[in-house]
């Protein structure tokens, strides 16, 4: 499987799901039990590659800018919900974390922002055609820090100067929930 037919494939079953993450993953697990196990592991490799390639700060900010909480649980699944989105969404949110206000048509942090069953549909898919466990995709693992820069997650301020347009769209004023630093935000990221 090469770039190209990952990418398809995420979005031919993002597509059929429409913005259900449970439903999306269901249905790459289905669409990859089809193929054989070769495949599946280079769907994994895929997947992997592009998961480590999002354990960025400047992502974790735009995370926590969105969700109103970034915890290393709430940023595996933002990143696999990235994934999850196409390859337009997630290699414009790599190349400027911030152009997600524009890249985003909708979200809705109830039921956007996360798709951690996505994350396991090759695990998934591999065991029910193997019964084996899907063996190591072999990449290097990711750092203990994410890379880049560190963003300070409890400063208010510094993640809208960071993330302005985000800002703007998804954190301004007193009446959003979840927002840190507001009534009803994250004490703790």
């Amino acid at each position: 499987m090469d770039e190209t037919e990952f990418w398809a494939l995420i979005d031919r079953t993002r597509e059929a799901a429409g913005r259900d993450p449970d439903l999306h993953a269901e249905l790459l697990v289905e669409r990859l039990v089809e193929l054989d196990p070769e495949t599946v592991h280079d769907f994994a490799r895929h997947f992997e590659a592009r998961f480590s390639r999002a354990y960025r700060w400047d992502l974790r900010g735009a995370a926590l800018v969105l969700l109103g909480g970034a915890d290393e649980n709430t940023f595996e699944n933002f990143r696999c919900w990235l994934i999850a989105q196409g390859r337009r969404l997630f290699e414009g949110a790599l190349a400027d974390p911030d152009d997600l206000a524009e890249l985003l048509p909708t979200f809705d942090e109830t039921v956007d922002g996360e798709a951690e069953e996505v994350g396991y549909a090759a695990f998934d898919a591999y065991e029910r055609l193997t019964g084996l466990e899907l063996p190591d995709p072999g990449l290097p693992e990711p750092g203990v820090e994410p890379l880049g820069a560190p963003v300070d997650l409890t400063d208010e301020t510094a993640l809208a100067d960071a993330y302005p347009r985000l800002w703007a769209r998804f954190r301004v004023g007193p009446d959003i929930p979840g927002a840190p630093g507001l009534p009803g935000g994250p004490a703790t990221v």
